[in-house]
């Protein structure tokens, strides 16, 4: 054989196998930032590298796939609708109240969908499977609800918890609502 081509077919079996061994996890960081969107980022800022992150979205998948989700019936869907209606109205005289309510009626739903709902963060990883979304609303409407338990939060921030719980709401009841503009309104 040529020395030529040999040096050929050893360059394009050398390409070859480090391309078997790029690709894989370059799919593996596609999909999981297709699937996660925001909360991938996230993620990676709180790791210790790219490696522990996406090792904690794929725990989080497969812990997702173990659980026994279901869609709301349309009656409970209606009855949570109401419910939501009226947390809506409280707001105008009771927004302290009504963002209680909102966390509570969320957490409701959430539970009635086959989400587990022990502790705000394992909440929060569960979602971010399906929800990743709209999780930054909850985020934000959670850490306004916590500003308020010390005392820090305006009415003009609990006017803003109760946006961001509307579209995890909305979300979660198959509303599908998950941007901004369509949730402020």
């Amino acid at each position: 054989m040529n020395s030529g081509i040999l040096v050929v077919v050893i360059v394009l079996a050398a390409v070859l196998v480090g391309a078997a061994f790029l690709i894989p996890p370059y799919l593996r960081r596609k999909r999981l930032r297709d699937r996660f969107g925001p909360e991938y980022d996230r993620t990676l800022e709180q790791s210790e590298g790219r490696r522990a992150a996406e090792r904690e979205l794929v725990q989080r998948e497969r812990r997702h796939s173990s659980l026994e989700l279901r869609e709301l019936a349309p009656e409970r869907r209606d009855e949570f609708t109401a419910a939501w209606a009226r947390v809506q109205e409280r707001f105008v005289d009771e927004p302290a109240d009504a963002v209680r309510e909102a966390d509570r009626l969320v957490t409701t739903v959430m539970g009635e969908r086959g989400y587990p709902t022990e502790g705000f963060d394992q909440q929060a990883a569960d979602l971010s499977v399906e929800h990743a979304a709209t999780l930054g609303h909850y985020r934000d409407a959670h850490d306004i609800a916590v500003k308020h338990a010390d005392g820090r939060a305006s009415t003009e921030d609990l006017r803003t918890a109760i946006v961001h719980y509307r579209a995890l709401f909305l979300d979660l009841t198959n509303g599908h609502t998950t941007h901004t503009k369509d949730v402020v309104s």
